[in-house]
Parts: structure tokens; sequence; C-alpha cells
């Protein structure tokens, strides 16, 4: 989740949208920090969809195994209730990363539609949406967060309405500053001279520009989500038992830890490779979607 205020800071250039996705992907792949958030991504994407057929269900309890440490039989050992901490973490991988994605997906998404609007139309729209935006980035996002989730009350489902209602306006000020930088475009211009209406002109040319930005900042901010997400839920307003997820696990882990530090291995492992992930494409992109960028 990007903070109140903070906002990713755009490429160099200005990120048309125009490169075609397979010179992206092959920048992408000519650069070895990009290979290996992509390596760590795929890899926790594997794990989080076929990791639980392969693993017991992470709820089944047997306390005559209670804090066992790692083994052979199980190998992240077992917690308070003597279930399986791998199995448990692979099942908390799925529930925290498909969180921080709908999250992301979401905020993202209102905030392109909101921005590209205001600043396409102008007028009395962006002067709500501006004015809106401001009040939202002039609060900290996670006291917004909690206060909505008051309202709602405790669940992950709560948890995750909340976060993507109060993310969005960064990446509304981000899709703003794009589609206005737009108008004075060449092929803007020219297509609006060629007697484009207004609206096809903002979907073919100043959406995906500002698509293209907001997809970066929105992969960069995905690792500050998981991490926003892990925390909430520590505090106990997110998953609630039995359901495994990194956050209330390092919380059930917390009590244990001077005699059973293990239980914290697997959700610190999950969440410390996924914002390393988010960080290395996010970064990446943002590189090799900047036209300024040397060839």
């Amino acid at each position: 989740m990007i903070g109140a205020g903070i906002l990713v800071p755009p490429a160099r250039g200005t990120l048309d949208g125009a490169t075609p996705p397979a010179a992206v992907w092959r920048r992408l792949l000519a650069r070895p920090a990009a290979v290996a958030g992509l390596g760590i991504a795929t890899l926790l994407a594997v794990v989080a969809v076929v990791g639980p057929w392969l693993l017991p269900d992470p709820n089944l309890t047997d306390y005559t195994a209670q804090l066992t440490a790692p083994s052979a039989t199980h190998w992240l050992g077992t917690d308070q209730a003597g279930r399986d901490l791998l199995a448990r973490s692979v099942a908390g991988a799925g529930t925290s990363l498909g969180a921080a994605l709908l999250v992301m997906a979401l905020a993202a998404g209102v905030g392109l539609v909101v921005g590209t609007l205001a600043g396409v139309l102008g007028g009395v729209v962006d002067t709500v949406a501006v004015r809106l935006t401001d009040v939202l980035l002039g609060l900290p996002s996670l006291v917004l967060t909690l206060a909505v989730v008051a309202m709602l009350g405790p669940g992950f489902a709560n948890l995750v309405l909340a976060m993507s209602l109060t993310s969005w306006a960064p990446f509304a000020r981000l899709a703003r500053s794009v589609a206005r930088g737009c108008a004075a475009r060449p092929d803007v211009v020219a297509a609006r001279m060629a007697g484009i209406s207004r609206s096809r002109a903002a979907v073919t040319h100043v959406l995906p520009a500002a698509g293209v930005q907001v997809l970066v900042a929105a992969t960069i901010g995905l690792g500050e989500t998981v991490l926003a997400l892990g925390g909430l839920s520590f505090l106990g307003l997110g998953a609630q038992p039995p359901t495994a997820e990194w956050g209330s696990m390092l919380a059930d882990g917390r009590e244990t830890f001077a005699y059973a530090p293990w239980q914290l291995a697997g959700p610190c492992a999950g969440i410390v490779l996924a914002v390393a992930a988010a960080s290395l494409i996010g970064d990446a992109l943002r590189d090799v979607l900047d036209p300024a960028r040397p060839t």
C-alpha cells in the first residue's frame, strides 16, 4: 500500500505505452535484476498454486507434536497446535499474495480511471477529483485503513476492501499528471485535428500512457502492500484463525519465539521474497519502458 503523499517516482522519460510487449519482454530478460525478480515471482506463484496440492491440510492439528523442531517429517517444524508450518507457510502464500494483488489491482484500476478522466475532461470533474485526492493523500493511509476496518469489523475480506478504498489516490494523481502531459503530444494533437473525439483519443492515446505509469507504480507498491497486509493481520485485523496467513503466523510465533524460533522462518522468508521480487521487477519495468533510456 502506497503511503499517503508518497508516489513511486516515474521513469526519467515519458512512458507513452507505445513500446511493443515483445520488446519490453526482451529488455526485461536482458537485465539480471529483472530475471532474478521474475524468477522469485515465478517460484512464489508455483508454490502458492501447486504447493497446497502436495502438502497436508494446513489446519490439521496434532497435539502430540506441538512445537517440534524442523525434521524430515516436518521440514519447518510445527506450531502450538501441532500444525505443519511448511503447509501453513505455503497456504499463507496464496492468501497473502492473492490479497496483495487484489488490493493493487483495485486501487490501481480506480486510480487510473479517476486520474485519466480528470486529466482529459478537466473543469468540474478535474476539480472534484483533485480535491478528493488531496484529502486522501493528506491523511495517513494506514490510519484510514484502520478506521474503515473498525467500521466494517476485523476480517481479511474487510481488510482487503479497506486497503483498496484508501490506496487509489496516489495512482489517480499519477494518472492525471500523465493525462495532462499527453495533451500536447504530437500524436494526440494530430488525432484531435483529424476529427477524433476526445473520448476516443483518451482511450487510444492517453489511457495507455497513464496505464504504463500506473503499472510501474503498482508493481513497486506491491511489496509495500504485502508488508501492510502482514502488519495489520499481525495486529489481528486481517485473517482470523485458523486461516493461514503470513502476518497472523508471525503473531502466533512471537509468543514462542524464545524457544521455538522456527515458527517465523516460513512467513518471514515469504514476505522478504515477495518484497524483493516486486522491487526488482518494478525497478526494471521503470527502466525498460523509459523512452529516454539509452539503447
